[in-house]
């Protein structure tokens, strides 16, 4: 059991770096929250079901890239480590540009106590939409490709990479679901500079993460 909790807290790591930068998606997310908290609650379950179908993609594919590069691998994971790092310098110069978007104005329909979510969906609409608008994100792609391929040989078993995915996905589920209470809660006294550090901490996150993989260095 002890030798799983290494890769499940790797996961939750990963899912928290990739879920926290409070993004478009997020925004939608409490917007959604402010209007019907069970269709966002369905939205936040599908941009982690994304995250988890990535993690879960990537974690299959990365082990094989990893064992067919061997001869190189310490080039593989500076390599890695550089698109995490790149990915976290680009988040965290946004974030000091005020690159966060503002919560949008209250809706006249959730003033007039109505529940009808900004686009007026069902939760069985919201999860598909949020799935869609989640899936076509590259970056997130992209960040769990590289992750897993410079860790390909601690993920290479098959109860490291269910540990890792099950960290990932619950991490991920716990955060979006976590702005669900909030959106609902604060509504749109949720400020700017907390939505900044958001972006801190999460690709803070993703930057510590790159630092981990690349050491020891070739």
């Amino acid at each position: 059991m002890s030798e799983l909790m290494t890769p499940a807290l790797a996961g939750a790591a990963a899912g928290l770096g990739v879920a926290m930068p409070m993004g478009a998606m997020s925004v939608l997310l409490l917007q959604e929250a402010m209007r019907h908290r069970r269709t966002a609650a369905a939205a936040a379950l599908g941009i982690a079901v994304v995250d988890l179908g990535y993690a879960a993609l990537a974690t299959a594919v990365g082990p094989w890239v990893a064992s067919h590069v061997s001869p190189v691998e310490a080039w593989v994971r500076l390599a890695s480590a550089a698109v995490l790092l790149a990915i976290a310098a680009h988040g965290l110069a946004g974030s000091r540009a005020g690159a966060a978007p503002p919560a949008a104005a209250p809706d006249p329909a959730a003033a007039s106590g109505t529940t009808r979510t900004t686009t007026g969906l069902r939760p069985a609409t919201a999860f598909a939409r949020y799935v869609a608008l989640t899936a076509i994100n590259p970056t997130t792609a992209l960040y769990f490709a590289a992750l897993t391929t410079a860790q390909g040989a601690t993920l290479g078993t098959g109860p490291a990479g269910a540990a890792f995915l099950v960290g990932v996905g619950a991490a991920s589920l716990l955060w979006q679901q976590s702005l669900v209470a909030l959106g609902s809660l604060a509504g749109a006294r949720i400020s700017a500079t907390a939505r900044v550090w958001t972006f801190r901490l999460g690709y803070g996150l993703v930057a510590a993460y790159a630092v981990k993989i690349a050491l020891p260095l070739p």
